[in-house]
């Protein structure tokens, strides 16, 4: 055989023995590939998802705006990871959802998102907002109602506030007359059928799961006065012949004739002592509350023609006694002083004459009418 014929020969197995150890290299790949249940193309892919991301690394970080104002997010239950991203683009968080979405994918986020409801805002950028949507518990409402305010003032705060579900005008049936009150409440409180919760709606800073509904606000507004006020207080005031409602209804007044809260008691005393004699209380605020809001503020400026031409049941120079309910929230202050007063003397009081917003105090008309301005 000649020298030709040996090489190609040769050269011939070479190359079948080439294509056997290629056959043979790539079953040995794919046993391994199949070994590490895809592991190897994902971390290829992974490896090539995070070069591409690295070049996008400022948006990634960049806000969609500076504007703070907070967005109230939800994600239904099983919502998918791409709708999640199309609605951050349709609340204006986010401006690119695939770039979202490689994102979430590279950082494994998309398999945490969880369902919930979130409080989200343009200042933060899409590696903010990814982590966020993992934790819906870290989510909450913070909300603030005021010491004197009545029930429509705290039905305009909740308008206010764009992180409820729900508005003022959803709220105030559960609160105003004739709603339907918690039996075991009113029965401790001692509020009488058809009366409102108005002064029960405990003035605190309180921090409200996002998915809070009407009833649920107004039951935990409720737990929290009883809480804070407690079964001692009612007591007490029960065994001086006072139902806490009406003690409540005495400390809305002081809490609305009050700036200071060290005055609290003593302006008490002054009431106290006029129930004591069966003299009317002349509470200024009283008037205020019988207007109803209908002069355009729900406080506002009255004149002497007004205690006697405001017919309400509230109108304290008109009836005598207690008014029939509160007329705003009053300060745990208020009505611990309202159930023990300071002893005095006095019987009227009036603004001071150093802009202060202490009072004076007099056991006569003719010295309450000295301590004018």
């Amino acid at each position: 055989m000649g020298e030709g014929k040996l090489l190609r020969r040769a050269a011939r197995g070479c190359f079948f023995l080439g294509i056997l150890l290629a056959i043979l290299a790539i079953g040995l790949l794919a046993a391994a590939l199949l070994a590490s249940d895809g592991q190897v193309f994902a971390a290829a892919r992974a490896a090539i998802l995070r070069l591409q991301l690295s070049n996008r690394s400022s948006e990634l970080s960049a806000p969609f705006s500076a504007d703070a104002s907070p967005i109230r997010f939800s994600i239904p239950s099983g919502t998918a990871a791409g709708a999640i991203a199309q609605a951050l683009a349709d609340a204006s968080l986010i401006r690119d959802t695939s770039l979202f979405l490689d994102y979430a994918r590279l950082e494994g986020y998309t398999r945490r998102f969880e369902a919930g409801v979130y409080f989200l805002n343009q200042t933060q950028s899409i590696k903010q907002i990814a982590e966020i949507l993992t934790d819906s518990s870290k989510s909450f409402i913070l909300f603030r109602t005021l010491e004197g305010a009545r029930i429509e003032e705290l039905a305009e705060h909740i308008d206010r506030n764009s992180l409820f579900g729900f508005s003022g005008a959803d709220f105030l049936p559960l609160v105003d007359e004739g709603a339907p009150i918690p039996a075991e409440f009113a029965a401790w409180a001692g509020i009488p059928p058809g009366a409102s919760l108005e002064g029960f709606m405990f003035p605190d800073t309180y921090q409200l799961p996002p998915g809070i509904s009407p009833a649920g606000l107004r039951d935990m507004l409720l737990r929290t006065f009883q809480d804070r006020v407690g079964n001692a207080t009612r007591d007490e005031a029960l065994a001086q012949n006072l139902t806490l409602h009406q003690a409540v209804s005495l400390a809305s007044i002081i809490e609305r004739e009050a700036v200071w809260r060290d005055e609290h008691p003593m302006i008490a005393s002054v009431y106290r002592n006029r129930l004591d004699i069966g003299m009317k209380l002349e509470a200024d605020p009283t008037v205020q509350y019988g207007i109803q809001g209908a002069r355009g503020r729900w406080w506002p400026q009255i004149t002497r023609a007004d205690y006697y031409d405001v017919q309400s049941a509230y109108n304290t120079y008109l009836q005598a006694g207690i008014p029939p309910g509160p007329i705003a929230s009053p300060s745990l202050s208020a009505i611990r002083a309202a159930v023990h007063p300071a002893e005095s003397g006095f019987y009227y009081f009036r603004a001071a004459c150093d802009n202060s917003h202490y009072h004076n105090f007099a056991i006569t008309f003719e010295e309450h009418l000295a301590n004018a301005c």
